[in-house]
């Protein structure tokens, strides 16, 4: 089942303005995503490099596309020039990647840290003390092409609400840590992406600034 435009725009107008809402176009062929932006939403989110590359080249070129997925080191280098925001930093090796590329690019890369907070062991992610690590580290302000804007996380994959409030809970405690550890004088560390079509309500009650929705503007994937 795909939705019209109106249905769309009214799902979109429903989201509070202050939240971001990442179109998850992953799978979705052009056809799709065009009727989405032709209702003037412009924010794009792709889990694959080689899908996200390919779509970037065809499609209108004011799309501002997030890559939400996992990201390979050697996989940064194809979308330095053009992506405006990487959800899924999970080592220090990543991130000094990015700023490499990025200066390679003259670009500033915005970036957020991918935290685990689900009780999978199919997710990627940091836990507290990794990242306190990484951002207490010497290195990290030597990295002059990347901003750091804010933390992803991914709640477990059940019907068990309260578990997942919980984890975005959590999450957003460790955010506030940071924030007042390590960013008290900035307003750049502002970020905070969590939620999907089945608990995007709970993310932003916990506080979301970014949600990540898929079905609800592109309709149930079709398996036949």
């Amino acid at each position: 089942m795909k939705f019209s435009e109106n249905d769309i725009k009214s799902f979109l107008n429903s989201v509070p303005r202050e939240v971001k809402v990442v179109a998850v176009s992953k799978t979705k062929p052009v056809e799709d995503i065009l009727t989405v932006y032709n209702t003037g939403h412009k924010i794009f989110g792709e889990n694959r490099v080689q899908e996200l590359t390919g779509k970037s080249e065809i499609l209108p070129h004011d799309i501002e596309w997030h890559l939400i997925g996992h990201l390979q080191s050697n996989k940064v280098k194809y979308i330095a020039h053009f992506v405006h925001l990487i959800h899924s930093v999970d080592s220090m090796k990543l991130l000094a990647t990015i700023n490499q590329e990025a200066k390679k690019a003259n670009r500033l890369i915005d970036v957020l840290f991918q935290v685990y907070i689900a009780r999978e062991e199919t997710k990627f992610g940091l836990d507290k003390q990794e990242l306190l690590d990484i951002l207490s580290s010497p290195e990290i302000k030597t990295l002059e092409n990347v901003r750091i804007r804010g933390l992803m996380g991914i709640a477990t994959y059940t019907d068990d609400m309260s578990q997942i409030r919980s984890e975005f809970r959590t999450l957003k405690e460790i955010f506030v840590f940071c924030k007042q550890t390590f960013f008290s004088k900035s307003d750049l560390f502002s970020e905070l992406s969590m939620g999907m079509s089945g608990d995007y309500k709970i993310a932003i009650e916990e506080g979301a600034t970014i949600i990540r929705v898929g079905s609800l503007l592109f309709g149930e994937r079709n398996y036949l």
